[in-house]
């Protein structure tokens, strides 16, 4: 599959500026569009379910846009929609964007010197074909002991507060303190390159 054959067009069903980065590196061009939804409405037993069907619901508000707003012009290319969430798993409990400044300290407190893993989830829908399908990944994360000062200044700094579980690994201030990744950063970071990329071969 050439990666930028004129076949079929991509949108990303995210705001996020990682997975806009990854799809990038992968040679992918593509349009952005992203999706209100009620995540806390959407509530799993398993996280690997949730993540998926987050994803899921992501996908099915895009199309519900895309049909409300097309000219209905038959399009002789494919639309292949990716929409993908991540949560983060610690001692078995899910756990989402922090809700504020204090919970986000104490997630990364949670996290130093311990463990956490990531679940991401990709779901690629053919809107020609009306192929779909989602699938996740996980990925373990050991952590060095953070300093309070460490935890400090990316609390400060924000974009934990906009990450599931305040959970950033890519930045230069955590980067030290990262001891072992057992998977792939790019899934850490929201989208899982090899999964991607196995499912858009799936859906064209």
């Amino acid at each position: 599959m050439e990666a930028n054959s004129s076949s079929f067009k991509i949108i990303l069903g995210s705001s996020s500026v990682a997975r806009r980065k990854i799809l990038s590196e992968m040679g992918y061009e593509f349009t952005i569009m992203s999706a209100d939804i009620d995540e806390k409405a959407i509530r799993k037993e398993k996280p690997e379910e949730l993540v998926v069907a987050l994803a899921e619901a992501k996908a099915d508000a895009l199309i519900s846009n895309l049909q409300k707003n097309h000219t209905h012009e038959e399009e002789a290319d494919s639309t292949i929609l990716i929409a993908a969430d991540t949560v983060v798993i610690y001692e078995g409990v899910i756990r989402e964007k922090p809700a504020g400044k204090e919970e986000a300290r104490q997630f990364m407190k949670d996290y130093s010197g311990g463990h956490a893993a990531t679940l991401g989830s990709v779901f690629v829908t053919n809107l020609k074909t009306g192929f779909r399908k989602g699938e996740w990944d996980r990925v373990e994360i050991f952590f060095h002991e953070i300093p309070d000062e460490v935890i400090d200044k990316l609390v400060e700094e924000g974009n934990v507060l906009n990450v599931a579980g305040g959970l950033i690994i890519e930045h230069p201030l955590i980067l030290p303190y990262v001891k072992k990744v057992v998977g792939t950063t790019d899934s850490v970071m929201g989208l899982p390159k090899a999964l991607t990329e196995k499912l858009l071969k799936e859906a064209i």
